[in-house]
């Protein structure tokens, strides 16, 4: 969290922080977070740390372990690697450290959002919040696009990170997991909407959603733009592959 702080000091980052009530001083709890930044695994542990020192363990895909900056700071910082086509050890390392009293991060979307809106979400936030018997916690994140995201650096000093926390959820054995899924996501969008509904800009920025008035592409653009993605990155795979 040190460094985090200093990095984020060095760029001139203004936080404002609401909800952090939410986070309980001690005990296991899962954060549900959206994801539209590549540095939400540092700013989402902002405020667990403001309300009483806590660090957050996150949940993230095993290619940021293998990267060669990004890998050994997730490995040292002892975070949980995913694999999304195994990803039962990952569910079962979440369990054991919250129920070991420690706070995990999870990113429901799976992928960052091109829209900045909150995608359709999965399953596990709930799933895992139920095995650990623990509070599920949906929390949002917005301005940290501004200062790197999908095609975009930008490093100049003084943007404004807002983070909001909202009320914990409280899923239970024989719960309906769908049900309780599609709650979460629309306790998310809540939670977005009133953050940036406080949040001060003008215009119609690339980094607000198109819903509220920003000029980011649609939930159903941004799936195209994803599709689109996925088809440039596995036809680089298929040509390596040839030359090999």
């Amino acid at each position: 969290m040190g460094l985090a702080k200093t990095l984020f000091a060095g760029l001139g980052v203004h936080f404002d922080l609401v909800g952090e009530e939410n986070i309980p001083l001690e005990g296991g709890a899962l954060l549900s977070m959206n994801h539209t930044s590549f540095l939400d695994f540092a700013l989402g542990g902002f405020p667990a740390h403001s309300r009483g020192k806590r660090l957050v363990r996150f949940m993230a895909k095993d290619a940021i372990f293998k990267h060669r900056i990004a890998g050994p700071l997730m490995r040292g910082m002892r975070h949980i690697p995913v694999d999304r086509e195994q990803g039962t050890q990952s569910f079962r390392d979440a369990v054991r450290y919250l129920k070991a009293g420690e706070i995990v991060g999870i990113f429901p979307e799976a992928t960052m959002s091109r829209s900045m809106d909150i995608k359709d979400i999965k399953t596990g936030a709930v799933r895992i919040a139920i095995a650990a018997d623990v509070p599920l916690i949906p929390m949002c994140i917005f301005g940290g696009a501004r200062i790197m995201s999908y095609g975009h650096r930008d490093l100049s000093r003084g943007k404004t990170v807002a983070m909001t926390v909202g009320t914990p959820m409280h899923p239970k054995r024989g719960d309906d997991v769908e049900a309780l899924t599609v709650e979460l996501r629309m306790r998310m969008r809540d939670l977005l909407d009133e953050t940036v509904a406080r949040y001060a800009y003008d215009g119609s920025p690339w980094w607000v959603p198109a819903r509220l008035g920003g000029s980011a592409p649609t939930l159903e653009q941004a799936e195209e733009l994803e599709r689109q993605a996925r088809e440039r990155k596995a036809a680089k795979a298929a040509a390596r592959g040839a030359k090999k």
